[in-house]
């Protein structure tokens, strides 16, 4: 009885799920992960400070409301610039994403030159006027850790944001760079919102 070849069809090796573009999501996401505990951590702590505090004063009468509500409106119309340069890259229209990423950056920038204005007007006027000394007072103290330490993030994805913007015009960088660039500027202004929300308004 002869015998019979029998085909097999050819088996091709698995590739691996971790592409190189998702390992820098990763990445980033496990970042994030870990910042977010340190901000969670911060706001918690600020949280039951103030609620210990038989002194803490009302925030809206020491701090510029008004202000930093347009600093907040700042940050969200940043994020929306954001994924428009993100669209932009996708597309292949490279000048959309200068434009674009371009606003975001400025958008940083102006939010880093108001809260410089901030801190300026609140240690030279508004804290004294209050009879509320830096670090002497949990208030103080407690604000300008928390936004001194969102502002690092912000000043951090300003300079990461340029160097996208100047990779991604040289042919080095691509839509995969942008968008986990994006990642980090869209946690950024969300924990902005929630710092806004709970030392600002409540």
């Amino acid at each position: 009885m002869s015998d019979v070849a029998v085909a097999h069809p050819a088996v091709e090796p698995a590739e691996s799920p971790l592409t190189p573009e998702s390992w820098g999501k990763l990445g980033m996401w496990i970042f994030l992960a870990g910042d977010a505990m340190s901000f969670g951590c911060l706001i918690v702590g600020y949280g039951l400070l103030r609620y210990a505090s038989p002194n803490w004063p009302v925030p809206s009468q020491v701090l510029g409301i008004n202000l930093t509500a347009f600093m907040t409106f700042l940050l969200i119309v940043s994020s929306v610039t954001m994924v428009l340069s993100l669209s932009a890259i996708q597309r292949g229209d490279r000048r959309g994403l200068r434009k674009f990423l371009l606003l975001t950056i400025l958008g940083g920038l102006i939010f880093l030159g108001c809260q410089a204005y901030e801190w300026t007007h609140l240690i030279t006027e508004k804290l004294p006027e209050k009879g509320v000394t830096f670090p002497s007072h949990l208030f103080a103290t407690t604000f300008f850790v928390l936004t001194g330490f969102h502002g690092m993030h912000v000043t951090g994805g300003v300079i990461y944001n340029i160097c996208v913007l100047i990779a991604c015009l040289r042919g080095r960088y691509g839509a995969k760079h942008v968008e986990i660039a994006g990642l980090y500027w869209h946690f950024v202004d969300l924990v902005w919102i929630l710092i806004f929300t709970f030392v600002y308004l409540i």
